[in-house]
Formats: structure tokens, C-alpha cells, sequence
């Protein structure tokens, strides 16, 4: 079977992760691909995918847990799957059409995971994603070895936060950009400093944006506090949605010893919780969150996407149980 032959499906999270490990492997290996995205907490994709015996899908920074249904039926209708991931995995089939990579430690992200395979060939686009999943201390470190200045990681840690702080929504429409739509724009230069220079307007949309909501989180004061835990809820309106994933990074990053959770009334009967370890135990999210319906992600950061309201004293229980 020629490559001509083949149908490409990369799927991947609209995060800056997700988004900047598809730009680094299509600089490599550029393919004309089907693109299947959405907000960030939209991790079920595979959902939308049917394959063929010559489909080539790429999956890149969603739970394999999470999809294993729709990896298997996949599997079955005879595509090839690649899946490059650092969420939780259960047990992963063992299958001919089935190649991974995916490593679960708390200091790694997608984007890391294929600069690794890519021998660094595009390492500030994975830099950017580290700094977008709030691994700034490994970003750092890893971008001074490679001989970035301090000025230069500073723009890639602005970048990576604002793309960020752009996935996260109930829908596309409360995205400032569908995250498809900045990977066909990043994809197009081999380092996020010429991406900016050349679409330096949606960098500044996405700035002034971001300045502006987290100014109104920071006047919302915690429901619950302790020593080792905060929980904060935002009020129901779309610039909140945008806005709780990067300020519970920003949090974790000003109380390294506290864990922190974001509540925002998600309709009538349930909350939208995005979770963050403290910096200096990067562990447990994955563990607290999947006590609860709907609740998914990694050691260091995890999210409930409809937490009953009825269960907020028991996550609120749990939460403190997790880290006193």
C-alpha cells in the first residue's frame, strides 16, 4: 500500500500539549490528515473516528483508559494506531496495530515524550508545551541545557500558557480560537519564536484575554482552606471556563505546598472541578478525581467534568483526606 493510499487521522487535545506534539512530528512527517480536536476536557475523541484496514491514526495526549472502548473497536476494524500519551492507561491490549509511548511520570507531558523521539529536533515547540502543562521547573532546566536564554524561555512559557488557557471551555464556542485552527497556524514554522513573530495577533488576542480573566479570578475568594488544601469557586459565566485550568496552574505555582480546586457550577445539578497537586508533591490528582463520576487526568493535575452537587462535601472530604 502506497502512502498516497493511506487515510491519516491525527487526533489530539486542543491544549497547548496536544496541539505542540502534532506541530513537532508533522514538521517531521508531514501528512495530509483528517484533524479531530476539541476543549481540552473533551478527552473521548476516538468517539468520532471510523477507520478502514488503511487508516493510520495518530492520538496524541488523551487518556488511553478513557478511549480504550473506541481502541479496540478501531483496532477491529482494521486501523493502524499510534498513541503517544502520559494520562492514565489501564491495561493496554496487546495488539499488532497497536504502538505506544506513553510514560506516566509526574515531571513528563506529550510533547516531551515526542521531542524525545524526535532527538530534539523541535524542542521550543515541546519546551512550549512543558510550560503550558505547568512543568515549568522541567522546562526550564531542560530549555538552559539546550542553550535557550532566560528571555527566550519567558515568551515560550507566555506562549505555552496563553494556548493553554485557550482550550479550556464547555464548548468550541467559548474558545478565542478552535484549537484545529492554531495548529494549521503553528504548524506552519519550525519554532514557536517565528510563529509568534509572523501571527503575533492571536499571541496579543490570547494575552489581553487571559490579563483580563485572571484579574477577575483573583477576586474570588476560597469556599474551604486549609494548610495543604484551597478550594476556590468561580461564578457560571464563560470567562471563568476559559480561565480555571491556567489558575489553578498559576496557584500551585504561588502555594508550591497546598493543593488547589477549582469549582464552577457546570448547569444546575453539578460542578466543573479542575484539580492541581502542590508542586512539591506532585501526586494523587489521578487518584482523587477517578473516586468521583466523570473524573480523569494525571498525578500532578486532573479534572471532574460534572461533579454531583450532592458529592462536593465528599470531593471536599476526599480532597483534604488526599493531602493532609
Amino acid at each position: 500500500m502506497t502512502d498516497a493510499e493511506i487515510r491519516y487521522i491525527d487526533v489530539f487535545n486542543g491544549d497547548a500539549d496536544g496541539i505542540c506534539a502534532l506541530v513537532q512530528l508533522r514538521r517531521s512527517f508531514p501528512k495530509k490528515s483528517l484533524l479531530v480536536t476539541d476543549v481540552k476536557r473533551n478527552i473521548n475523541l476516538l468517539k468520532q473516528v471510523e477507520a478502514s484496514e488503511n487508516t493510520h491514526i495518530m492520538v496524541l495526549d488523551l487518556s488511553l483508559k478513557k478511549n480504550i472502548n473506541d481502541v479496540e473497536r478501531l483496532l477491529e476494524q482494521g486501523a493502524l494506531i499510534t498513541y503517544v500519551d502520559h494520562h492514565q492507561t489501564g491495561d493496554i491490549p496487546k495488539h499488532q496495530g497497536l504502538h505506544t509511548d506513553i510514560d506516566l511520570s509526574a515531571d513528563i507531558c506529550t510533547s516531551l515524550i515526542v521531542d524525545k523521539q524526535m532527538q530534539g529536533q523541535y524542542r521550543a515547540w515541546a519546551l512550549t508545551a512543558a510550560f503550558g502543562d505547568n512543568l515549568s521547573d522541567k522546562a526550564m532546566q531542560i530549555g538552559v541545557e539546550s542553550g535557550f536564554s532566560i528571555e527566550q524561555l519567558g515568551q515560550l512559557k507566555e506562549l505555552g500558557t496563553y494556548i493553554n488557557y485557550n482550550s479550556y471551555g464547555t464548548s468550541i464556542d467559548e474558545l478565542l480560537f478552535h484549537p484545529a485552527v492554531l495548529y494549521k497556524k503553528m504548524v506552519n514554522f519550525d519554532c514557536p519564536f517565528e510563529f509568534m513573530k509572523h501571527d503575533d495577533d492571536i499571541f496579543n488576542t490570547l494575552s489581553a484575554a487571559y490579563q483580563q480573566d485572571m484579574k477577575k479570578a483573583e477576586s474570588c475568594q476560597p469556599i474551604h482552606e486549609t494548610d495543604y488544601t484551597a478550594v476556590i469557586q468561580l461564578p457560571n459565566e464563560q470567562w471563568s471556563n476559559r480561565v480555571s485550568g491556567v489558575y489553578s496552574n498559576d496557584l500551585a505555582n504561588r502555594y508550591p505546598n497546598r493543593a488547589h480546586a477549582i469549582i464552577k457550577e457546570q448547569g444546575t445539578d453539578c460542578f466543573l472541578v479542575s484539580v492541581r497537586a502542590p508542586l512539591n508533591n506532585k501526586q494523587g490528582a489521578d487518584v482523587l478525581v477517578s473516586q468521583f463520576p466523570t473524573g480523569g487526568g494525571r498525578k500532578a493535575a486532573a479534572g471532574i467534568n460534572a461533579l454531583p452537587k450532592d458529592l462536593l462535601n465528599a470531593f471536599i472530604s476526599a480532597f483534604d483526606k488526599q493531602y493532609v
